[in-house]
């Protein structure tokens, strides 16, 4: 039997002094031939024959950063620096690494490179197509300009020219027909949310080098993200055959499989697609919640969406994690792609950890802003209109002002809104992301108060162009970029004055307030939690100083008084399904069913999953309340909570069926009731009452 040559080389690297320099010419030529497993294992007998080669270990580097390992990747060029102190190819091989993860880093490193071998081409290249993803386009023209004649310049070039929707032609001819050139380019329309443009780019370079498999990967995720299931498959299972199986492959490939578990619920404005594990409790929710915004942004942006926007809700966070691979600064739980919408389910994440209503607005607001720009809108603007929607829909929505942010706003790091778009491609410390979604949706509260709404929606015309903020801001607004961002930020404190005046008292206070509270010193906590509350009025996350009152206030049987603080809770966006159900049953036992029905129903658009419960007392509270209909509506969602006793919930919702004038239903119902115990009283009594006409129909309970 012939031994494969790998083999054959094992046996010699353990005997022959030569066997190391073999291996490595045999590793470059099985890289060449795409043969990456047989280099890959050649490389790993080079390097064990040659442990202190720098040169060597940079090579297998490269061999493992091209197939996706980053990991091993970046140990291997760190290896390189600890044997060579400041080689330049791996430091160049860090900076790629740090690339892929959209780490600032990638620039300090490509510079240092470039200190020790200032012609070095390929970390020119690094720098341009970072600035440009930072989209500083003048250094992004003049680290290429320097690279030239390198194809991989040019294609930085290119991308620059049709990204600012300039003739490319000529730099197109100077590339010629070099793959990896347009996967690049594909990578920066993808990152600008152009996705249409960049899958043609893909298609361009896999039509050049069919063996590009990381392009083949990436047009079948793009493909996904605009709908294109079936092609997206072909795509990705090229990337897979051909051994290239990171995890956006696979994981894509095995997101397509799951689909067949997914219910398309077909309406003319709108495709919404959810799990059917869940898909008859959720889709009620969210058919209300999309046709309020969708009407809502028919007026406010004064157009009509080209087509039905489709919307995917993940009860697996990871496989929405799948969705938006390759894309900077998610932590998210929604994206848009234009005409498509993933976001997570709420039985995705923790109880009370996002709004998802929220979210589906926030979401739809992109869907309307980047199709009126053709795509071309900066990232925070339409992030900032998105977040300004938030609290446009209700008062209690969207992300409330964090100690994170206040920290920034002290040290004055908000960046100039000329640059703020590189807060969420590139942030510099940990949080800027959230910090960034913070001030982009505050500079557009600041502009619609300041010059009105009619001006955001001069800024949208002008942003379908592709144009710098800068320019933007003072044409519209009249207004130079410094001038605004200092008129700016002094509304920002005065808006916040309160909170940055006693922030630092704030967060030394917090604390042994809620030792107060552990330790049960109820008198300490009334003095000191309205304090708590008026220095920082928006911080309704854990330990906030609304339920320390709360829980003081009903230690000395105080109902009303901690209903009342925890209505203030809820006002202020806090989102504890366990405190707003705690608020609803305060409510109840006083008597104010309408406030208790709304507390309620504040949970659905926080976390109306995997909660029986919920739906039955909303059932009730609405029937108490007369409002059949919707009392109908969450018999129907205790219903699809899988309860153990369906027969109780079958016979709500005959009587709010009946009460709402919906007499065949309210049989249906009573019917399946008495099927799951037939002889249930109250059931058979409503089944003759609805089988009895009467002149005068009375209302029924339910008991």
């Amino acid at each position: 039997m012939r031994l494969p040559w790998i083999l054959v080389l094992m046996g010699l690297a353990a005997a022959a002094t030569v066997s190391g320099q073999d291996a490595r010419a045999l590793a470059e030529k099985y890289w060449k031939e795409k043969r990456y497993e047989d280099a890959n294992n050649a490389f790993r007998i080079a390097e064990k024959a040659n442990p202190n080669d720098a040169g060597l270990k940079v090579r297998w580097g490269r061999l493992l950063l091209e197939r996706y390992n980053l990991k091993d990747a970046e140990g291997l060029f760190q290896e390189a620096l600890e044997l060579k102190k400041d080689d330049a190819a791996a430091l160049v091989g860090l900076g790629l690494v740090a690339s892929e993860h959209f780490d600032q880093k990638a620039i300090e490193l490509a510079q240092k490179a470039l200190e020790k071998e200032p012609d070095l081409v390929e970390a020119r290249v690094l720098l341009a197509n970072t600035f440009l993803e930072d989209g500083n386009f003048i250094a992004a023209t003049a680290e290429a300009s320097k690279a030239r004649p390198s194809k991989d310049a040019v294609a930085v070039l290119a991308a620059m020219a049709l990204l600012q929707d300039r003739d490319a032609a000529k730099l197109l001819d100077e590339m010629g027909p070099y793959a990896p050139g347009y996967a690049r380019m594909a990578r920066h329309f993808v990152l600008n949310r152009r996705y249409e443009e960049a899958i043609e780019l893909y298609r361009k370079a896999v039509s050049i080098d069919s063996g590009l498999d990381r392009a083949h990967s990436e047009l079948g995720v793009n493909l996904m993200r605009v709908g294109k299931d079936a092609e997206a498959r072909q795509e990705l299972e090229k990337a897979y055959d051909a051994r290239y199986r990171d995890a956006a492959t696979t994981n894509s490939l095995k997101l397509l499989d799951s689909y067949k578990n997914f219910v398309t619920v077909q309406h003319p404005r709108y495709v919404l697609r959810l799990h059917k594990s869940e898909a008859a409790l959720l889709q009620p929710y969210f058919e209300m919640q999309m046709e309020r915004a969708i009407a809502a942004y028919d007026k406010k942006y004064g157009f009509r969406l080209p087509g039905p926007v489709t919307v995917e809700v993940y009860p697996d966070h990871p496989d929405f994690e799948v969705r938006t691979t390759g894309l900077p600064g998610l932590g998210a739980l929604g994206v848009t792609f234009g005409l498509s919408v993933a976001m997570d389910s709420p039985s995705a994440r923790r109880p009370g950890s996002f709004h998802w209503a929220s979210t589906l607005g926030h979401e739809l607001s992109h869907v309307y802003v980047v199709t009126a720009t053709r795509h071309r809108v900066p990232r925070w603007f339409t992030e900032g209109l998105a977040v300004h929607e938030e609290t446009k829909a209700d008062a209690e929505w969207g992300d409330r002002l964090t100690p994170e942010i206040l920290t920034v706003m002290k040290k004055k790091e908000l960046l100039p809104v000329a640059l703020l778009d590189r807060g969420f491609i590139r942030p510099s410390y940990p949080n800027q992301v959230i910090v960034s979604y913070f001030q982009a949706g505050r500079v557009c509260d600041y502009i619609e108060q300041r010059w009105g709404w009619a001006k955001l929606l001069e800024m949208i015309r002008a942003f379908s162009q592709v144009r710098p903020t800068a320019e933007v801001i003072e044409q519209v607004l009249g207004v130079k970029p410094g001038d605004f961002d200092r008129d700016f930020i002094a509304w920002l404190e005065k808006e916040h004055g309160k909170e940055l005046a006693s922030f630092e008292e704030w967060m030394k206070a917090l604390k042994p307030l809620n030792e107060a509270v552990k330790a049960k010193r109820w008198a300490e906590v009334e003095e000191a939690a309205p304090k708590r509350m008026a220095e920082f009025p928006e911080y309704v996350e854990a330990g906030n100083a609304y339920e320390a009152l709360s829980a003081a206030r009903l230690a000395k049987e105080d109902k009303a008084g901690a209903a009342e603080v925890l209505l203030k809770y809820a006002r202020g966006g806090g989102r504890s399904p366990a405190v707003l159900k705690q608020l609803a049953g305060l409510q109840e036992g006083l008597g104010e069913a309408a406030a208790a029905e709304a507390s309620l129903t504040r949970v659905l658009w926080i976390y109306p999953v995997k909660d029986e419960e919920l739906h039955r007392k909303l059932g009730a509270l609405r029937g108490t309340l007369g409002r059949w209909p919707e009392a109908a509506a969450e018999w129907r969602a205790v219903l699809e909570s899988k309860p153990i006793d369906k027969a109780s919930a079958w016979y709500g919702l005959a009587v709010a069926s009946k009460n709402a004038q919906r007499p065949e239903e309210a049989k249906d119902a009573v019917l399946a009731a008495l099927e799951e115990a037939p002889g249930y009283r109250p059931a058979q009594k409503l089944l003759i009452e609805l089988n009895t006409p009467s002149k005068e129909s009375k209302e029924t309970k339910v008991k």
